[in-house]
């Protein structure tokens, strides 16, 4: 099965000058990237990883039916990308520091696979109920996993945007020395008409994931996607913000020729 229905936004929010979030999407592949660094890295960065990515999804969609090789590929466009980044800052010092995170899924028969690194989301609607796929790697997500914080304390926490990983060209480091920190590559069973969201952290800075789930429900794709961004802006969208939502389903056959379509593009991945 594919990604058969896709809605994809982006939007810079009512407080950033600029997006640094990138997004690239097809039936077989969604991902979001959502750049750090100040000035033009965090731009840079996030484009980077989309445009990168965005090289290997021929490959990642030739080895639908062989998952350990598809897993396999998905960890060597994380390594790639990395140098990429490593190699932009190598050229133009002013850009050190820039990193972005990345959180992708790859479409299989009856599976998908999911890459992330750093805090966007990857969420998965099935019968009503919203699952969160992907773990943020944060200081606040490790503080409450040890049971350190509640989650009535996030939203006031200081270091509530502080990441743990991200891809910033320094071989998969550490940020700040986080014990769960190392990037996540899983394959989830999938089921017909699943719903697969990812977003940018401008998502979940503002909704929780219970209004999202009321949200995206019993909605087309479209109008959900549509109604996250408008819900995002009126809550002060302090930040950039972008949604992919994407139903699993066979693709038929008079439809077959959108695997042939190029991959299209979102954010600072479009310019």
């Amino acid at each position: 099965m594919f990604f058969t229905s896709i809605a994809a936004r982006t939007d810079l929010g009512l407080v950033r000058q600029g997006n640094e979030d990138s997004a690239l999407y097809h039936p077989t592949l969604i991902a979001v990237a959502d750049g750090m660094g100040g000035a033009v890295g965090g731009e840079i960065a996030s484009r980077i990883a989309i445009r990168t990515l965005a090289t290997f999804a021929p490959l990642i969609a030739n080895l639908r039916d062989d998952l350990d090789s598809q897993s396999e590929i998905l960890q060597e466009a994380l390594s790639s990308i990395d140098k990429e980044i490593a190699t932009e800052i190598s050229a133009h010092d002013q850009l050190a520091g820039m990193g972005t995170t990345l959180t992708a899924l790859a479409a299989s028969d009856d599976s998908v696979g999911l890459l992330h690194i750093g805090d966007s989301r990857a969420y998965r609607l099935r019968g009503g109920e919203l699952t969160r796929l992907s773990h943020d790697h944060t200081v606040i997500q490790e503080l409450l996993d040890q049971g350190r914080i509640t989650e009535e304390e996030v939203a006031d926490h200081p270091q509530r945007s502080v990441l743990t990983l991200a891809l910033m060209g320094r071989g998969m480091s550490e940020l700040a020395g986080g014990e769960d920190s190392s990037p996540a590559i899983h394959i989830y069973p999938a089921q017909q008409d699943d719903i697969y969201l990812l977003s940018s952290d401008g998502l979940n800075a503002v909704l929780s994931d219970e209004e999202i789930a009321t949200i995206i429900e019993s909605k087309p794709l479209d109008q959900a996607a549509n109604n996250l961004i408008a819900a995002t802006r009126n809550g002060g969208a302090p930040d950039n913000v972008t949604v992919i939502l994407a139903k699993f389903a066979p693709l038929e056959k008079s439809n077959k020729q959108l695997l042939k379509e190029s991959i299209s593009f979102l954010g600072a991945a479009h310019e």
